[in-house]
This record gives C-alpha cells, structure tokens and sequence, in this order.
C-alpha cells in the first residue's frame, strides 16, 4: 500500500507537471493572441480613420467639382446669351448697311439673280455681296472681305492690289 501510493503521487505529480506546463503553454498563447488582437485591433482604428479621411476629401472634391461646373454652366449660359445679342447686332447693322454705297437702281436684267463672276444662282442660303467698286452682285466665294470698306469682288480686289495675286 505505500508503494502504490508512492507511486499514484508521483503519477498526480507528474500529471500535476504536465498540467502546469499545459496551461503555461496555454497562458502564452494567450497573451500571443491578446498581442494579436490589440495589433488587429489598432490597424482597424488606423483603416477606420484613413477611410474617414478619404471620404471626406472625396465628398470635398465632389463639391468643388460641383461649384466649378455650376461656374461652368453659367458661363457657357452667359455666352449663349452673349452670342445671340451679336448675332442680333450684327443682322441689325447688316440690313443698316444693305443700302449704303449703291446707286440708284438700274433696270433689272434677266440675270440680276446670277453671280457677276461664276454665274452661280442666288439662293435663300446664298447670300449676294454688292461690290463696293464695281456695284456688281457677286457670291460669298467670288468676294473679298476688305475690312471697314466692305466686300469687293475678286476682280476689282486684284486690280487695286497686284501684290496679292
């Protein structure tokens, strides 16, 4: 009987050991995982922040995209606005200026609707220059564009200006 008892306290014993050394193993994993989680842990605040201060440049970048095309728009609807006002100038002051330099009317000929120059028609599209030299009707093609003096046909443009040819 004491052997057997010698020999069951030093069976608890070495089970005591083992059970000692099992749960130091378990204490140390543990504290590896707790080390583990406080690291997760802190990455997830760090993330959770960077994906904060994403979202709030990316909702500043929109709204500064929106301002600008906001500008962008009234601009282009101010220039809209501004082009219809020339282009109403310019029809004004084109039909002021239709009658200006033109002689008095001759008999019209059976070709008044032709192009002096190319014998092109005259259509609703195809507007007819008077030559402010000659008085000729000419086309859009057969004009030349001399500035404050107004269109003069090719004809009389190359004459006043041999240089040009």
């Amino acid at each position: 009987l004491p052997q057997r008892l010698a020999t069951l306290a030093t069976a608890a014993w070495e089970e005591a050991r083992q059970s000692r050394q099992q749960l130091q193993a378990q204490r140390q994993e543990v504290a590896r995982l707790q080390e583990q989680l406080i690291r997760a842990r802190q990455d997830g605040e760090r993330w959770a922040s960077a994906l904060q201060r994403a979202q709030r440049e990316a909702l500043e970048r929109e709204a500064m995209r929106g301002a600008e095309q906001a500008r962008q728009q009234e601009l282009i609807r101010d220039m809209k606005g501004r082009l219809l006002e020339l282009l109403r100038e310019k029809d004004a002051l084109w039909q002021k200026t239709e009658g200006i330099d033109t002689p008095m009317p001759s008999p019209a000929s059976h070709d008044a609707g032709l192009c002096a120059r190319c014998r092109k028609d005259f259509r609703l599209l195809s507007r007819r220059y008077n030559c402010r030299l000659c008085q000729g009707k000419v086309c859009h093609a057969c004009s030349v564009d001399t500035g404050k003096q107004g269109r003069c046909c090719l004809l009389c443009y190359q004459q006043r200006h041999p240089q040009a040819t």
